[in-house]
């Protein structure tokens, strides 16, 4: 029986040892099902992280590590990555941060969510498991609040029941990827945001698994700039304006 192709890509900038931390959890048992492939890619660290990704490469085979020679932010990283995908003919991947925020144990139950019917793309939800776990877990209150906030208010733009729209834990079906141009989509930290409204709008379902927060040496992006574009662009896409998030100045 032929193997699914899956393809999981950890994203990193200045991680130093996490990047090799995150590799050491993988559970490759559980994924004997797939052909799994590993692609690293670094945006530009100039400190340890490229040492730890090369670790990486020398205990497993099929791998690869990308460096990007200049920064191409959050989203420009994570397209490099899908374009590998869409190249190389993968069915699944899956983006995990080099970081240490959201935990690899995860990808066995991504991946078998994406193989059920009519499903397109799976999150890590922080808060599916309510606001309790996620402060046990360390998320700081000031970005408890706005995620919440920001997260209820894309609901009731988008009329979608999501319970934390700011996830970085993705896992797609790189065939969405004909349906959705990449070259539109930012290289800004609301790469996600703007990929989750585009499969809404294609009708394409985004199903949520609950995830345990990880706060304990993380280095969040989630800043207020980030935080202000996602309430505009959220505002102009439910205004039907989004036509100006497709503008060079904005991405």
């Amino acid at each position: 029986m032929k193997k699914d192709k899956l393809l999981i890509f950890i994203i990193t900038y200045k991680a130093k040892k996490r990047v090799y931390n995150v590799f050491k959890k993988i559970n490759f048992k559980q994924l004997k099902g797939y052909k799994t492939h590993i692609l690293i890619s670094d945006d530009a660290s100039n400190d340890s992280t490229i040492f730890y990704s090369r670790k990486v490469l020398k205990e497993y085979k099929s791998s690869k590590l990308n460096i990007n020679k200049r920064n191409l932010g959050y989203g420009g990283n994570i397209k490099k990555c899908i374009k590998y995908g869409i190249k190389n003919k993968f069915k699944y991947a899956v983006m995990i941060h080099g970081d240490g925020q959201y935990s690899p144990t995860y990808i066995k139950n991504l991946v078998s969510n994406l193989s059920k019917k009519d499903c397109y793309a799976v999150t890590g939800s922080r808060l599916k498991l309510g606001l309790k776990k996620a402060v046990l877990g360390g998320m700081p209150l000031y970005k408890l609040v706005g995620n919440v906030f920001l997260t209820k208010f894309f609901n009731f733009a988008f009329k979608t029941n999501f319970k934390d729209a700011h996830t970085g834990l993705w896992a797609y079906r790189i065939e969405i990827f004909k349906k959705i141009k990449l070259k539109k989509l930012p290289n800004t930290f609301n790469f996600d945001q703007q990929i989750r409204i585009q499969l809404i709008n294609k009708g394409m379902k985004i199903k949520e698994i609950p995830i345990k927060t990880i706060y304990a040496d993380e280095r969040s992006q989630l800043h207020i700039l980030y935080a202000i574009k996602f309430f505009f662009i959220t505002v102009f896409y439910f205004l039907k304006l989004d036509y100006f998030f497709n503008r060079k100045d904005f991405n």
